[in-house]
């Protein structure tokens, strides 16, 4: 007996950090999703999913918003139904800035800065990745997953992390697509 395959539908995408030592500044950090259209698929995002928002159509929202990393385990959690994506678009990148207040600590914070820090992307119970942000220690956003729609409708995901020296949300959001 075979079973057809679809591709993946559903992802959930968890982001977790350590809360800053007491008295300091709080570390801030987002999830971030692009969506773009098979028009333009690496140009600019039709839209942008972040600060505990969802995108036009329900499709991608931000179910959990954290601005400090405390709680027990992943502080901000991200979902995408793919299998809901209209057809017009055909890839989606997601990627973690970090909230940069430079007037408290003097300089741009950057992953090695902030301790314990995770991303799991997962299908249902599967993980398709889980990541600790060391290779990129130095940046202070990164891309973490690409999802791209196939010739056959399917989604597909690729890991993709990928270091920016830019936190700024918009210029992050402009450089994602060039991934």
């Amino acid at each position: 007996m075979s079973s057809l395959r679809k591709g993946i539908e559903k992802i959930e995408i968890g982001l977790k950090w350590d809360p800053s030592p007491m008295g300091s500044a709080p570390h801030d950090l987002d999830l971030i999703a692009a969506a773009y259209t098979e028009d333009d698929p690496h140009g600019s995002p039709a839209y942008i999913v972040h600060f505990d928002s969802r995108s036009p159509d329900g499709t991608i929202t931000l179910n959990r918003d954290s601005r400090t990393g405390q709680g027990f385990g992943f502080d901000e959690v991200m979902t995408l139904e793919l299998e809901r994506l209209a057809p017009s678009y055909a890839r989606v990148v997601v990627g973690v800035a970090i909230q940069q207040d430079e007037q408290a600590t003097g300089r741009a914070k950057v992953f090695a800065d902030i301790p314990n820090t995770a991303v799991r992307i997962r299908e249902g119970y599967t993980d398709l990745s889980l990541h600790d942000f060391a290779v990129v220690s130095g940046a202070s956003a990164t891309t973490v997953a690409e999802f791209t729609r196939g010739v056959d409708g399917e989604w597909v995901f690729h890991e993709a992390v990928r270091g920016f020296d830019d936190g700024d949300l918009n210029a992050f959001a402009g450089a994602m697509g060039a991934l």
